[in-house]
């Protein structure tokens, strides 16, 4: 009898009011908001920043999730 392979949850972004969130289940990973007009703010990983496009800032977000989760290489 074959087994079922597990995959792995990818996190899905949510639109929410004045801005959008990332949740993977029901954890908040990081979220955008809309600070002024044309100005977005991004939190994820203890890490927050400013940019002028959502497309960066999601992309910003999704970059600190995963950089969050490896143990960077100290003693090379």
């Amino acid at each position: 009898m074959a087994t079922r392979k597990r995959t792995r949850r990818k996190p899905a972004w949510e639109r929410a009011y004045r801005g959008h969130v990332l949740w993977l289940g029901k954890a908040k990973l990081g979220r955008v908001t809309l600070a002024d007009r044309g100005r977005y703010t991004w939190e994820a990983a203890g890490r927050t920043g400013a940019v002028d496009d959502l497309a960066k800032a999601k992309q910003a977000v999704e970059i600190a999730v995963a950089t969050a989760d490896k143990q960077l290489d100290l003693f090379r």
